[in-house]
């Protein structure tokens, strides 16, 4: 009698234990559905609409426009597709440069692992920078590496054209000036982390798929377009 209570009291023990663990098991499992996922946040870098003093836009020596694996705040993160077209013809933004004197370093490597994905452009000092092409300019941008700047879109808004380590504006460029092709808006400098001396006009050309946000696209080399 004794030995079928004690049996008794061992069965109730592991039945109890059973439920226990099992009750366990079951809270947990609850608490992970309802723990919200993983949200991945990309860092934010400064952007010609929303400047930052300590993060400026470069353009590889400078910010540039450059395919959106960084997200301008309020922008969902993308990767733009491939360049699908090129501006019509341009024209070498810096007076007196004739084509067989410009260099393609569009491929050429900079500093922190970035490509140059422009072309630099040597000139004297003051040297007037003309626009390329016809288009609005959309901002005139003080950059931490891109020194002062300026931002141009196309006719057609599919094309942004850069112009960086400017010494000065032309007097009374203001954004929201349609520029037209030839015209000075600015004239060759330093400014930036050119180098002191370095007196050169850097130029890129990005196709963007939306106006409005046209410090994201992608490079196109420019040096072939004004060889043509």
């Amino acid at each position: 009698m004794k030995w079928a209570t004690k049996r008794r009291a061992r069965t109730l023990l592991v039945s109890v234990a059973i439920v226990a663990a099992v009750v366990a098991l079951v809270a947990l499992l609850s608490t992970i559905s309802k723990k919200p996922g993983t949200t991945i946040t990309f860092p934010q870098d400064a952007s010609p609409a929303t400047p930052r003093p300590s993060q400026a836009q470069d353009n590889s020596a400078e910010v540039r426009p450059t395919p959106a694996l960084i997200a301008s705040p309020g922008n969902n993160t993308s990767v733009p597709p491939a360049s699908s077209g090129s501006p019509g013809k341009l024209i070498i933004p810096v007076a007196g440069v004739r084509p067989e004197q410009l260099r393609d370093t569009f491929a050429e490597a900079r500093s922190e692992g970035r490509v140059h994905d422009a072309i630099d452009i040597p000139a004297l000092r003051g040297t007037p920078v003309i626009a390329a092409a016809d288009g609005p300019i959309v901002k005139l941008f003080q950059s931490e590496r891109g020194g002062t700047t300026i931002y141009q879109l196309s006719t057609d808004g599919k094309f942004v054209y850069y112009y960086a380590h400017l010494d000065r504006y032309a007097e009374g460029l203001v954004e929201g000036h349609f520029a037209k092709q030839g015209e000075t808006i600015a004239y060759v400098g330093d400014t930036g982390n050119a180098g002191s001396g370095n007196y050169h006009l850097h130029f890129s050309v990005a196709e963007i798929s939306d106006p409005k946000d046209f410090w994201h696209g992608v490079n196109i080399n420019p040096y072939p377009l004004m060889r043509k």
